[in-house]
């Protein structure tokens, strides 16, 4: 496995160019199952969970090619492809989920196993198979594989009220995904407000669905007969925006992070300037035109200047459970004493011990972690344990005093594209060291 050699301690300058987003990539991959017309995306990241979700829709029978210098990916999906995704792909990315809503929509029946992917605590798919059961599908779970079909004598799914007992992002993209297809009209209530949502909802619109409310609770689908191919741009990357604004808050510096929408990260740009960062937003705040209409400028005199943040994490547009890890690296080294509440996921501070390797002051109670800033981290070896726990490591390791090795980081490589070669074109001292 390959690992991460970081020797901390020097100042981010220059600028990063932020990468699309894998939460919404993942999903606007999934929609090309919608149609037999050709869909390509722009801006995709080059990313693990990316080569593993091209291998699924392969598997399938989809026709895909990667072209060009945006990170540009075309998919065709043929009338006659297999509509199942085996346990051998979908183990290891809990997205793969994701094709199922599209399968059951357009082909009338689907095989998808139980997801795998981190390992930072329950997600339930209950919610998928109750809203897709809502719509009318016949669903069973054996020997680990959702079987969908449609029952005897229907050809669409119809239209359905979906309100599910907590808010899904998974769930919400694949009823999305389902009723644009679908017979009537489907109302999605408690829907996930994420821009990633929103980003997949326009995708649908330019293949012709007819979507109002995405970006809010409720969400209005009117379903079609069928969808055409389009062209779409992935919205960037917000979580890798702001791992790289936490960085810089860290380790001081000054960077301008292109294609980057500030909008899209207020709860955590208004904790980096009540931390004491500066951070400019440029482009305009609806995030419109494209992600080369935006960047985000910040610069910091390190994280001993900062003052230690706390923070509770919840839903869109809420603190994100993604940046926790993140923002907590930051409080480690910065001035005075913090508390991190984490909402969403009852296994998300498993970067912590990992992190007390390095010299951090952190103690855990249940779902909320007291940290105690401290005057400096000492590198030293460690583990990354999911993907978000891999980019906190990275962070203290940047700030830590000597070498700090991080295993385990095909994790990192899941969510971040390229991160040691966009840190190193900052002034990084980072290398991968190939197992």
């Amino acid at each position: 496995m390959d690992k991460l050699l970081i020797r901390g301690g020097r100042p981010l300058q220059g600028e990063v160019l932020i990468s699309g987003a894998k939460n919404a990539a993942l999903p606007e991959m999934c929609a090309a199952l919608l149609t037999n017309e050709p869909v390509t995306l722009l801006n995709v990241p080059r990313l693990q969970d990316v080569r593993t979700m091209r291998k699924l829709l392969d598997n399938m029978g989809c026709v895909t090619e990667t072209h060009g210098d945006r990170g540009g990916m075309s998919f065709r999906a043929p009338d006659s492809i297999n509509p199942e995704a085996p346990y051998e792909l979908v183990k290891t990315m809990r997205a793969s989920v994701l094709a199922l809503g599209p399968l059951l929509a357009r082909f009338g029946r689907a095989k998808v196993s139980l997801p795998g992917g981190c390992a930072i605590g329950s997600r339930p798919v209950d919610q998928h198979i109750k809203g897709l059961q809502a719509m009318g599908a016949e669903i069973d779970v054996e020997h680990g594989y959702m079987l969908a079909r449609l029952p005897p004598g229907r050809t669409r799914l119809k239209g359905a009220r979906i309100a599910t007992d907590m808010i899904t992002v998974t769930g919400t993209e694949n009823f999305l995904m389902a009723a644009a297809l679908a017979e009537g009209e489907t109302i999605l209530e408690n829907a996930a407000q994420e821009p990633e949502i929103s980003d997949l909802a326009e995708m649908l619109i330019k293949m012709g669905a007819r979507i109002e409310g995405h970006g809010s609770s409720r969400i209005r689908i009117e379903g079609v007969e069928r969808l055409h191919g389009c062209t779409h741009e992935v919205v960037a990357d917000r979580i890798e925006a702001g791992t790289f604004l936490c960085a810089v808050a860290a380790t001081g510096g000054d960077v301008m992070l292109r294609h980057a929408c500030a909008h899209h990260l207020d709860a955590v740009i208004e904790k980096l300037r009540e931390a004491g960062a500066e951070v400019e937003a440029l482009g305009g705040p609806d995030c419109e035109g494209g992600p080369k209409a935006h960047a985000i400028h910040v610069r910091s005199l390190g994280a001993r200047a900062m003052q230690a943040q706390s923070f509770r994490t919840s839903e869109y547009p809420a603190f994100p459970t993604d940046m926790q890890a993140q923002f907590m690296a930051l409080n480690c080294v910065a001035k005075g004493s913090s508390m991190v509440t984490e909402t969403i996921f009852e296994n998300r501070f498993m970067h912590v011990n990992e992190l007390t390797r390095l010299g951090a002051a952190i103690h855990v109670d249940g779902r909320v972690a007291m940290i105690d800033g401290v005057q400096k981290l000492s590198g030293a070896t460690v583990m990354a344990t999911d993907l978000r726990a891999s980019a906190s490591l990275v962070i203290a390791g940047l700030v830590a005093e000597g070498e700090t090795l991080i295993d385990r980081i095909y994790h990192l490589d899941r969510g971040y594209d390229q991160m040691e070669e966009k840190l190193r074109g900052i002034g990084a001292d980072i290398e991968r060291i190939k197992s």
